[in-house]
């Protein structure tokens, strides 16, 4: 076996350095987060950064968690990330294929059309108008229609089929394969990379719904958590949080209910993440290069 060279062995030093230096970064405001939220009243007025609290307190906790506003709230956007994920990922596989495919008529058209939207768009008024004449104003329906189709990750899996040999799509034909039995029993097990990548793609796009969900639910019991979040932060910094009690506390930060709310949006979308990872870097990438 080779001996590593000078240069090489520096370069490793430094880049494991570096990268450690980037990770610890990306890392240590998640960890002031939690640690904030953990942290009693006298232990977070006295340091101004945390990262390991010795005086825990569950009192930020059970303040969000005294009424049923917050588990309400994260189940409804629990249900709105669910069934738009899957109807987006339906919506983005049933136009993407046919546009992969060379026979597809009027493809440069329609490429054309979903190309222009990335770049030009109605505007906030025009969108409003148009979900109020279909009647879904206070529906949720008007969180995951309107924004079904996302073109940059449409473009994504349509590179990604197109990276897919015609010549399997052939063979099945000549077995008897339909159209959608090809695609959904051949295709889309091919192309699973990319579906994760979207999967993930879409699912946090629709957990950190907020402006649409100002725009479109006038309904304070159909917020989703990213509003509700704004509304806890809003009610904190108005200094409300702190002239009641729960459980005995004579007081509660507004700092550590915010970050308290942050930890309880955040960790369900983190808790994903790991399942698709491994499909996550290959499928972004081969679906933005080929093609």
């Amino acid at each position: 076996m080779k001996e590593k060279s000078f240069g090489k062995y520096t370069f490793d030093i430094v880049n494991i350095s570096l990268l450690t230096i980037f990770a610890l970064i990306t890392i240590i405001p998640f960890i002031h987060i939690i640690s904030s939220s953990f942290a009693s009243v006298e232990e977070y007025n006295s340091r101004s950064f945390l990262l390991i609290p010795t005086d825990f307190s569950l009192s930020a906790y059970r303040y969000i968690f005294s009424t049923n506003a917050l588990p309400a709230s994260l189940w409804i956007t629990i249900k709105i990330t669910v069934i738009g994920t899957l109807f987006s990922l339906l919506m983005t596989t049933l136009l993407g294929y046919p546009l992969s495919r060379r026979r597809f008529h009027f493809k440069r058209t329609i490429m054309f059309l979903i190309v222009f939207t990335m770049i030009f768009s109605g505007g906030m008024i025009p969108d409003y108008l148009i979900v109020k004449e279909l009647g879904l104003l206070n529906n949720f329906a008007s969180l995951i229609i309107p924004r079904a189709i996302i073109a940059f990750y449409l473009i994504i899996l349509i590179n990604f089929f197109r990276g897919i040999p015609e010549e399997i799509e052939e063979s099945a034909k000549i077995d008897g394969c339909g159209d959608l039995t090809l695609l959904f029993r051949i295709m889309l097990p091919l192309a699973l990379p990319a579906i994760a990548t979207l999967t993930l793609f879409y699912a946090v796009f629709q957990w950190n719904t907020y402006l649409h969900a100002i725009l479109y639910i006038n309904d304070t019991e159909k917020w989703p958590i990213q509003v509700l979040l704004r509304q806890i932060v809003m009610v904190s910094q108005a200094g409300f949080v702190e002239q009641g009690s729960v459980d005995g506390e004579s007081s509660i930060p507004p700092e550590t209910v915010k970050m308290a709310v942050i930890t309880v949006a955040t960790l369900p979308i983190l808790c994903v993440y790991p399942f698709l990872q491994k499909y996550f870097a290959k499928g972004a990438l081969i679906g933005s290069v080929k093609g």
